[in-house]
């Protein structure tokens, strides 16, 4: 019961702090604040969670139903983005009618056998959104006023965003590839595809999973590169120039 109280009244508070997650005037604790980020639909904290939530669903089941509903999550999880990015109601939208599009396939996958192809259209949607998805949140935390809890969630979100993003193309290409997507380690998984993705996406880079050939192989050098790019020029920075109040001297900036 006491967790069912702190999740209403974190609700409750959320909806009266708004995006920034703190009352006119009256700033939260600390760990109010974060307890709010992650519940509050107007923070990247929920987001963030929905993206971890799509990696252990990804990589703790494998049957067929597994990938309907982690592709069902990470579209909740792209339209929410959207949302808290404040995106155009436009955009919106359109986000809503391909998401419902790619769930039918999903919910239809639960029930009947759907061909690889129709599967892989439906990763290749996925990456697509996931591929937009970061530009918007850089964009809204790159116009906020100052570096704060937000901007820093919204970072971090981004950059496992474009993980998720390369992992479903891997998918999308191993569905459609003739010879195996990973060589003599055979086509792999989602799983697979996930670990894979972040590997990369870090330049830690095991080589158990290796693209045999193209274009599995350019996709996974690009990842790379960008991964750096994006956590030496965006993360850093925006993690360096944080500072909680609680941190700030007295001659500090607000």
């Amino acid at each position: 019961m006491s967790v069912l109280r702190c999740w209403v009244e974190a609700m409750t508070v959320a909806d009266k702090a708004g995006s920034h997650g703190e009352l006119r005037g009256h700033p939260q604790p600390p760990r109010r604040r974060l307890l709010t980020a992650l519940v509050s639909a107007d923070s990247y904290g929920l987001v963030l969670m929905l993206v971890v939530l799509t990696y252990l669903v990804s990589v703790s089941f494998v049957t067929g139903w597994a990938q309907s509903v982690v592709i069902a999550i990470q579209l909740v999880t792209v339209w929410l983005t959207f949302r808290t990015a404040r995106a155009r109601p436009s955009a919106r939208f359109l986000t809503m009618v391909i998401a419902g599009a790619v769930v039918a396939v999903a919910g239809a996958n639960l029930f009947i056998p759907v061909s690889s192809q129709a599967l892989a259209v439906a990763f290749v949607v996925s990456a697509l959104l996931y591929l937009v998805a970061p530009y918007a949140v850089v964009r809204d935390i790159a116009t906020r006023p100052s570096v704060d809890q937000e901007t820093v969630l919204g970072a971090v979100t981004a950059y496992l965003i474009v993980g998720m993003c390369f992992a479903f193309t891997y998918r999308a290409i191993a569905a459609v590839q003739p010879t195996p997507f990973f060589g003599s380690a055979g086509p792999g998984d989602l799983s697979d595809a996930l670990f894979f993705s972040f590997i990369t996406l870090t330049t830690t880079g095991y080589g158990n999973l290796v693209p045999a050939t193209n274009p599995g192989q350019s996709l996974a050098v690009m990842e790379a590169v960008l991964g750096q790019l994006f956590l030496v020029t965006a993360v850093a920075k925006i993690v360096t120039a944080w500072k909680p109040k609680r941190w700030r001297r007295p001659d500090d900036p607000e």
